[in-house]
Formats: C-alpha cells, sequence, structure tokens
C-alpha cells in the first residue's frame, strides 16, 4: 500500500512544475517562485511518504520473519517431544523464542515510530524554511529589482559558460 503522502506529493510536485513554467512562460515572477516553491515541498512531501513506506515494509518484514522462526522452533518442538527433558527444554526455548519475537516485534515498532516522528519533524521543519525563504527572496526582490534583474543575468551568463564549455 502506498501512503498518502507520495501521492499528495507527487501531485504537488507537478502542479509547481506547471505553475513554474507557466510564470517563466508569462513573466510571472509570483507565479514561478511560487510553482518553484510548491515543486519543492511536493518532491519533500513524496520523499517523506516514500521513507513511511520504507519503515513500514522493513517492520513487517522484520515481523515476518520472526514468526517463520517461531514456526520452526515449534516445529522442531513437535518432533523432539517424548523425551521429558528435550520437551521441557523445547518448551523453554519456544518461550524464549517468543520473548524474543515480542521484544524484537516493539522493538521495531517503536523505531519505526521515532523514524515516522523524525521524518515528519524534518518534513514540518523544510516546509516551514521553504516558505520563509520565499517570503525573503520575494521581500528581497521587490526591495533591489535591478540587483536582482544584474543577478540573475549573471548567474545566467555563467551556467552558459558553463555549458558551452563543455561542447
Amino acid at each position: 500500500m502506498v501512503d498518502a503522502d507520495r501521492i499528495t506529493g507527487a501531485a504537488k510536485e507537478l502542479g509547481g512544475k506547471v505553475q513554474g513554467t507557466v510564470g517563466d512562460l508569462t513573466g510571472s515572477k509570483r507565479d514561478s517562485a511560487e510553482g518553484r516553491a510548491r515543486e519543492a515541498q511536493g518532491a519533500a512531501e513524496n520523499l517523506y511518504g516514500q521513507a513511511k513506506d520504507s519503515v513500514r515494509d522493513a517492520a513487517e518484514h522484520v515481523a515476518d520473519t520472526a514468526r517463520d522462526i517461531g514456526g520452526r522452533v515449534r516445529d522442531t518442538v513437535g518432533s523432539l517431544i517424548g523425551s521429558d527433558d528435550v520437551e521441557d527444554r523445547a518448551r523453554r526455548a519456544q518461550g524464549a523464542a517468543a520473548d524474543t519475537y515480542d521484544r524484537a516485534e516493539r522493538s521495531v515498532r517503536g523505531a519505526g515510530r521515532e523514524a515516522y516522528d523524525r521524518a515528519e519533524d524534518a518534513y514540518e521543519n523544510g516546509g516551514r524554511y521553504l516558505r520563509q525563504g520565499g517570503r525573503e527572496a520575494t521581500d528581497r526582490i521587490a526591495e533591489h529589482p535591478v540587483a536582482a534583474l544584474l543577478v540573475a543575468g549573471l548567474l545566467g551568463y555563467g551556467i552558459g559558460l558553463l555549458i558551452h564549455r563543455r561542447d
């Protein structure tokens, strides 16, 4: 099952690309900047959803492996039953395997929750910093449009030189 954040993130990323491209084509700096910010936010949300999927898949894999090991221990115990000593040891081993499984499952679930919480915090902080940076850039451009135009021209010229040298 794919996480909903992956789907909404991909949709926001695509919408941001479209808005940024439309802004570039129409000369709307606001649409262009908002589109790029929305695209970055969508990419971050998509990555966040991928991280949640990975943690969930890892937890399920560990749980499946632990169940498989428990089943093998149960089968081995069943084939050894007959001797009181072997039966007692097998029951203790089965109990130890069940305890180990429970501890491993709790540990994986705890790690998954912690990873989820950290990813959620990083996503929220990243979005906040992105919005703040976008506002700051917009404010600076509005205050000094000529300087911003010169910087953009110099960057374009530098990129053009780099591309030209590669050919």
